[in-house]
């Protein structure tokens, strides 16, 4: 905080200079209390606070940085490391908010499961005091591509895990996950399932076709909820969304599951404002979740040939804390 610029009671200078308690016997001619009014030697009076701040910010290099207000933030599409030289005080920031999103998964091939969101942790919002408490060091940041081994990590403190890929074929299940994967669409089949806290479950399938051979893959699992079941168009679980970065984005949504022969829309991912890729509406591949949102991918389609699913879209890190 800042002093008043008119009135100041004691107990306030107590607040700004981290004394406890407020109502702690002030020495106006201490040390702490003449660099905060700015007088080092001689006399000094109240009228001299006026208006004084003691705050101290966290300093930090790493990223992409932008600013939004009075916070900071560090955006982390690969490998890196944040590297905090200055801590700051209670009276400005001392923690940091972060929001940490793996790769998603890959859509399964001939009516494929929609792929698996990867794994997505947040502590936004905070006050600039209430998140992840920071020392003056570097932490090393892990950002995984779409599909595979695709986990993202804060250091060691916070991590996530990759989605589980959708399953191939007439009646593959879907893989386990942060999210798990849709299961294949002409025979029954399982979802797969997912990691507390990181997402949930994938769609499975049962084999209802909606006409014709257009059997339908379930949908990915997403952090925001369960992949639908490929009874029908099998949207992706839905995502996250968080406005960490000073705007409203949507992340980790799972890949929609793909059809057989019809000739219908693809099913959604989930929703495509959380990255999630489309499943193909036929004889066509699954969309691609989207770049650094975490969505899995498409389920693809099948028509004389197996179309291969999408891919998951690769993770992110984002920090944010109080610069000013």
């Amino acid at each position: 905080m800042t002093l008043p610029a008119g009135t100041i009671a004691l107990s306030q200078v107590n607040t700004e200079l981290d004394i406890s308690p407020s109502s702690t016997t002030i020495n106006m001619g201490a040390s702490a209390v003449r660099t905060l009014a700015e007088v080092p030697s001689g006399a000094i009076a109240m009228s001299d606070l006026q208006g004084k701040s003691n705050a101290a910010f966290i300093t930090a290099t790493g990223g992409t940085i932008t600013t939004s207000g009075d916070f900071k933030i560090h955006t982390f599409t690969g490998p890196g490391t944040f590297s905090v030289s200055a801590v700051g005080n209670p009276a400005g920031s001392t923690t940091i908010d972060y929001l940490v999103v793996s790769g998603g998964a890959t859509g399964g091939t001939r009516f494929g499961g929609g792929g698996g969101a990867g794994g997505a942790k947040q502590s936004y919002p905070n006050p600039a005091t209430g998140g992840l408490p920071v020392s003056a060091t570097g932490y090393p940041i892990t950002v995984g591509g779409g599909g595979g081994a695709s986990s993202a990590a804060l250091s060691t403190t916070i991590s996530t895990s990759a989605g589980g890929n959708g399953g191939d074929g007439d009646n593959d299940d879907g893989s386990p996950g942060a999210s798990g994967g849709g299961g294949a669409g002409r025979f029954s089949s399982s979802g797969g399932g997912s990691i507390s806290g990181q997402g949930n479950p994938g769609g499975g399938a049962n084999g209802s076709p909606l006409g014709g051979d257009s059997y339908t893959g379930g949908g990915g699992g997403g952090k925001g909820g369960a992949g639908q079941t490929g009874s029908s168009p099998a949207a992706g679980g839905a995502g996250l969304t968080s406005t960490i970065n000073g705007s409203s984005v949507g992340y980790a949504g799972g890949g929609g599951g793909g059809h057989g022969s019809g000739t219908g829309a693809g099913s959604p991912g989930g929703p495509a404002s959380a990255g999630g890729g489309a499943g193909s509406p036929g004889p066509a591949t699954g969309s691609n979740g989207s770049a650094n949102r975490g969505g899995g991918g498409g389920g693809g389609g099948y028509w004389s040939a197996n179309y291969a699913g999408g891919s998951g879209g690769s993770g992110v890190v984002i920090i944010r804390y109080k610069y000013q």
